[in-house]
């Protein structure tokens, strides 16, 4: 629906999107329907007469589902299924649906019934049975799968029990944060658009075998895996669920676990598909997502993606708009390698401002803290002695504890 404010480029790149989604869920896409109107019809979202006309071209096009770009309310769901007669789902469910399919591991699954009972149980009074039945979109897994007409204390009870079970999740990834913190290695979040490939650049940096797809929300679950930059220092990357204009706010509330790798990570690597036509109204849909998270203000490095697809022109156009919004912007192509050095020294000087200069005499047989050195921040150089081995280099400010009893010169 085009209601005034809104630039109509933003719309056509809105139903692009939801095409694409709707695609990705497994639906064929026949008609799109635009209809311009001052406000929202409360009962209907739009019309009665655009609800006509869509009902009267159902014979021609033979569909067997309504999309709508927006969220609708339970009583306009309602309404347009009865005077429709037909399937009709919201952009919400539609995400959902999709989050349905990806879920691979049990965390993901618990986290997407979890938004899905959240976004079933206000809809549950006056609703149809007819249009739930066969499968299809709107009945993948959780709550798709019980009658509509189920009571909802009984989904209430389903959701005080994930509840506790999505609880003992966070607490499980505090405990690996903690233990990652331990390890006191700089850890970057990988986040982006959804399809901006971010899991190609992490199988490309890391070797992380993660599944990687030309599709939307791929990838669900966050994968964690150690680069070791041409320094010797390590880094800790994570793989993160993709971004999306309009993220439902249910997802966001179950998946809260997930997304805090963002919150808790020191850096952030902000990837963009440089070949979308939207390329900068998604950086912009990250960069209020990372504000959502309270991650706007992290150190960022962005990787302008998929560069090998644009021409020289269309490459000066994307680096100059997007180098003009961030700091430090690198062109890269995932897929095949290209600028991946450049990254890496982007990410170690970000790395580095945390770092403080020092010098050490360590024992001999305590061999073992020069690799820690060089691990965490960089083993410069070293020089034999009667009492040890001489050396210097950089550590993060909040590793300084390890190397304080062979301290000769803390910067």
């Amino acid at each position: 629906m085009l209601l005034p404010g809104t630039p109509a480029a933003a719309l056509d790149e809105q139903m692009r999107e939801l095409e694409e989604l709707s695609l990705t869920a497994g639906a064929e896409v026949v008609a799109s329907e635009v209809q311009r109107r001052d406000e929202v019809e409360p009962a209907l979202f739009v019309g009665k007469g655009k609800v006509e006309e869509i009902r009267d071209r159902r014979e021609e096009l033979r569909y067997d589902l309504i999309v709508c770009n927006e969220d609708l309310s339970p009583r306009q769901q309602r309404n347009l299924e009865r005077e429709l007669k037909i399937k009709v789902v919201d952009r919400t469910e539609l995400i959902l649906d999709i989050f349905a399919q990806h879920a691979r591991t049990r965390e993901g699954r618990l986290q997407v019934e979890s938004a899905q009972l959240h976004h079933l149980l206000p809809r549950l009074i006056g609703a149809y049975d007819y249009h739930r039945q066969g499968g299809g979109i709107g009945t993948r897994g959780g709550p798709g799968e019980q009658q509509i007409e189920v009571e909802r204390r009984r989904i209430r009870k389903r959701l005080k029990d994930l509840e506790r079970e999505l609880e003992d999740v966070r607490r499980q990834r505090q405990q690996q944060r903690a233990a990652r913190r331990g390890s006191e290695l700089v850890t970057v979040a990988i986040v982006g658009y959804t399809n901006a490939g971010k899991s190609t650049l992490l199988n490309t940096l890391t070797r992380a075998g993660v599944r990687a797809e030309n599709k939307l929300f791929a990838t669900l679950d966050p994968t964690t895996r150690r680069l070791r930059l041409e320094s010797g220092r390590e880094l800790l990357l994570t793989d993160t669920v993709g971004f999306i204009q309009k993220l439902p706010t249910d997802l966001v509330a179950s998946f809260r676990a997930t997304l805090e790798e963002v919150t808790h990570a020191d850096i952030v690597l902000h990837v963009l598909d440089a070949s979308a036509p939207a390329a900068v109204e998604h950086a912009a849909t990250v960069d209020e997502v990372l504000g959502e998270l309270g991650a706007a203000d992290k150190p960022r490095v962005v990787a302008v993606n998929k560069v090998d697809l644009l021409g020289p022109a269309g490459r000066r156009r994307i680096l100059g708009e997007i180098g003009s919004r961030y700091e430090r912007a690198v062109a890269i192509s995932a897929l095949n390698g290209t600028g991946l050095d450049e990254l890496l020294g982007a990410l170690e000087t970000v790395a580095e401002q945390d770092m403080v200069r020092l010098k050490m005499l360590v024992p001999y047989g305590r061999e073992q803290v020069l690799y820690e050195l060089r691990q965490l921040g960089g083993l410069e150089g070293s020089e034999f002695t009667e009492r040890g081995t001489v050396a210097w280099g950089r550590a993060p400010r909040a590793s300084l504890h390890r190397f304080q009893p062979f301290l000769l010169e803390p910067a």
